[in-house]
């Protein structure tokens, strides 16, 4: 061998090593969690078992704080040309991050393994799909989902007369209850018969279950341009919840922020309460009491949004980054490891095919619990996904905890949430009424 070619040789081994060093080490993953929770602790060791599984590929989980946070850090990367490889992304975000073209549709991928994306989406629960799916693209694939449900106490349940096995199903039933679990002290009250959190991401979606178990639609599914905030049926949800805070005085006033819900639940200090599936495990493992979970209440019908996350691509990413976070994507929604997640988090697998396997059929049946949400699935409905989401729902949270404050009324506050979330997203309207067929 030559000199020249010893060299080059050299030189090429010396660059493939370089290539692969830098797409091992390139390859980071947003997750919406404190850097200190157990789940980072959990996904930190399940992201050691896909490196330690995936010799070329090297991820870093990297913990962003909120849903809000992560959308802000994940817009930040990409402005600065350095996305993420993976985003576990709210999934009422995507349809806004498609519009702004900040996120990659993913049929290329599915097509090139062979499946089709019509296929490839019938893996997950059909109430998963228009929020994954925009402009029939693939954008997101669904990692770990949630929907509302009420959780109570049963010792309390059996002191105020009440029988758990009979959970409250109408609105009209869960404020009877509720009058009946409230204790006061004088003019203390010592127990709450029920709440509900009303902080800034869990207010929208709580009055949007509330809406749609009223028979009413949050927002317009097909157009990311259109929401309902000064329905009727939007105004009887309100109303109720209005009500149930400052006439039947079942329910704390003012806003109230999820990690206080639960901390009043788990304390007794509030006997139900309506939260995300996502805290099953957790108040699984702490409750000092027997519990359960139920449907959410209905007025007209029983209905519920998806809440929770999905797995999604930004704009940017080399081809060598898309192929890696693609199969980082795929291993996570595998049916083993979206079971193994729901077991550890409390969230609902996505993946339908995790429902039949040994290990998830022996934790229901130890862990009835769990299967509530996945039963609330067959009413579930769309999470409210709209341009400019996270403003446009800031726009009636606002307006919400006013209203629960005894600052606004519910029909004036709605109307106020309709004008400034059209103002919100007038730019879009516009943008797309100009592009109509035969629009000048």
């Amino acid at each position: 061998m030559t000199l020249w070619r010893k060299v080059a040789r050299a030189a090429a081994v010396f660059l493939v090593g370089s290539v692969a060093s830098a797409r091992a080490a390139d390859l980071d993953l947003f997750f919406p969690v404190p850097v200190d929770g157990a789940l980072a602790k959990s996904m930190t060791g399940l992201i050691k078992e896909f490196n330690d599984s995936h010799p070329g590929t090297k991820v870093t989980p990297v913990f962003t704080g909120s849903y809000d946070d992560t959308l802000l850090k994940t817009r930040a990367a990409i402005k600065a040309g350095k996305p993420p490889g993976v985003v576990i992304m709210s999934a009422n975000f995507l349809t806004d991050l498609a519009i702004e073209r900040e996120i990659a549709p993913l049929d290329d991928l599915i097509q090139a393994g062979g499946s089709t994306p019509e296929a490839f989406m019938n893996q997950f629960f059909p109430a998963l799909h228009p929020n994954a799916i925009v402009d029939r693209k693939v954008y997101g694939v669904p990692f770990h989902n949630s929907t509302p449900l009420l959780y109570y106490n049963v010792e309390q349940f059996k002191e105020a007369g009440l029988d758990p096995d009979k959970p409250p199903r109408t609105w009209e039933e869960l404020t009877t209850a509720a009058r009946k679990l409230t204790k006061r002290e004088g003019d203390r009250v010592t127990r709450w018969g029920v709440t509900l959190p009303s902080s800034y991401d869990y207010a929208g979606w709580i009055l949007e279950a509330l809406t749609m178990s009223n028979g009413g639609r949050w927002y317009n599914e097909e157009y990311g341009g259109e929401v309902y905030y000064d329905a009727p049926s939007t105004l009887g949800a309100l109303t109720f919840w209005s009500d149930l805070v400052h006439k039947a005085k079942v329910h704390p006033a003012g806003e109230q922020k999820g990690p206080a819900v639960t901390a009043s639940f788990m304390a007794g200090q509030s006997a139900m309460m309506i939260l995300s599936t996502g805290s099953l495990t957790f108040i699984r493992e702490n409750a000092k009491f027997p519990f359960r979970v139920a449907f959410v209440p209905m007025n007209v019908r029983q209905a519920v949004p998806i809440g929770g996350a999905s797995l999604v691509q930004p704009t940017g990413l080399s081809p060598d980054m898309r192929k890696d976070s693609w199969t980082l994507i795929q291993w996570l929604t595998s049916p083993e490891v979206s079971g193994r997640w729901s077991r550890i988090t409390g969230y609902f697998a996505p993946n339908r095919a995790a429902y039949d396997l040994p290990d998830m059929k022996a934790f229901l049946e130890k862990n009835p619990d769990a299967k509530i949400a996945v039963d609330q699935l067959a009413n579930a409905k769309p999470w409210f996904a709209t341009y400019r989401t996270v403003p446009v729902r800031k726009a009636i949270e606002d307006e919400i905890q006013a209203v629960l404050s005894g600052k606004r009324q519910p029909k004036e506050a709605l109307v106020a949430a309709q004008k400034a979330a059209d103002a919100i997203m007038r730019p879009y309207v516009e943008d797309t009424a100009l592009h109509l067929p035969g629009a000048e």
